[in-house]
């Protein structure tokens, strides 16, 4: 990886932005008016409704007869979060592509920080950053200090991916060259839920991958009803896991590297699965049926249990669960480690784009 500091765009690109919505018709216009405000970039915005029953498409419409830039499309009938994805993507005909849920924001500037990586570095296929949660309104500041680049060649970043086993770009701070969606495809239908970190893995297979560092490019809104919140967390890990499983086992290799990757992942989900159990038992739920389906999907990942650090930190907390209320305090004790761990674990996520384990 080389960090270095960026640079001003000097050309003038086109940025495609998809914006996909199922009734988000309330949050939509705002999501078309961060687009559109972009400096230092022509944008083109194909905002694509997936016949939603709120009068999103209508709001699609409007937007598109008043603002020439926007196209709407409009599904007559549902045909799911993917296929509307692919839709809005074969309909791209700028240099760079960004997918933006309608209920989320770019970041001020960040089409020409992301280009200006792209027109540096011509292998880099894949540009992203930080994009901080918000719930009503996004943070007033983008950020502080200077802009510089991270870069990574492709395989590099994919081993820190499946080593990290999370996805850790959260999606509107995304953009992707067109060229590059053209080689490996649009999003995979048959990972309804973890569409986002194949199609990642996919395109560093192909091109390298660099993060704008010090500035926001995107804003990730939160609210009742996003589909992130929707599966808890034993499920979120089963299909992380089966993704991993899709792309890199043996019988379906993806890349050269397969074998690796996928026994870093499968250590990486084992390990996750651990502590979320040792969670369970440090809230005195160990013989509830969460923590025995993360035990059972840890075990499922056919890699020894015994030589994962993640192992003897719920070997620990069963023994506590035994020592009556010295256990407890025990307990409160390493929950606060884990805590603390876990901001270190956050932190460097923030400031680098890579999570490691």
């Amino acid at each position: 990886m080389q960090k270095l500091r960026a640079r001003p765009l000097n050309g003038r690109p086109v940025v495609s932005v998809v914006i996909p919505c199922y009734n988000y018709g309330a949050f939509l216009p705002m999501a078309v008016d961060s687009v559109l405000g972009q400096p230092g970039v022509d944008v083109e915005v194909i905002v694509v409704d997936d016949a939603s029953s709120d009068g999103s498409g209508e709001v699609a419409r409007s937007l598109a007869r008043h603002r020439r830039q926007v196209t709407a499309v409009v599904h007559e009938v549902n045909m799911g979060h993917i296929a509307t994805y692919n839709d809005g993507l074969a309909r791209c005909t700028g240099d760079y592509v960004a997918l933006l849920s309608a209920d989320d924001l770019l970041a001020p500037g960040s089409l020409a920080r992301a280009g200006a990586v792209f027109e540096r570095f011509p292998g880099v296929g894949l540009v992203y950053g930080h994009a901080p949660s918000f719930e009503r309104e996004p943070p007033r500041m983008s950020g502080r200090g200077p802009v510089t680049w991270s870069v990574w060649a492709g395989h590099e970043w994919t081993w820190r991916v499946c080593a990290g086993g999370v996805n850790v770009i959260s999606n509107p701070e995304a953009v992707v060259r067109r060229a590059v969606i053209e080689a490996i495809g649009g999003y995979e239908r048959l990972l309804p839920h973890t569409a986002d970190l194949h199609f990642w893995l996919r395109a560093a297979s192909v091109s390298d991958v660099a993060r704008v560092n010090g500035r926001h490019q995107g804003y990730y809104r939160i609210h009742g009803q996003n589909m992130h919140f929707e599966s808890d967390d034993v499920q979120d890990l089963m299909e992380r896991s089966s993704m991993f499983e899709f792309l890199y086992a043996p019988r379906n290799p993806g890349t050269s590297r397969a074998a690796e990757l996928y026994a870093a992942s499968r250590r990486a989900i084992a390990s996750e699965a651990l502590l979320r159990a040792a969670r369970e038992y440090d809230h005195g739920r160990g013989h509830g049926i969460v923590a025995g389906r993360f035990c059972s999907l840890a075990a499922d990942q056919g890699v020894d249990l015994s030589v994962l650090p993640a192992w003897e930190v719920l070997r620990k907390e069963k023994r506590r669960t035994g020592l009556g209320p010295a256990g407890r305090v025990l307990s409160l004790a390493s929950r606060a480690g884990r805590r603390v761990k876990y901001h270190v674990q956050y932190e460097r996520w923030r400031r680098t784009g890579v999570w490691s384990s």
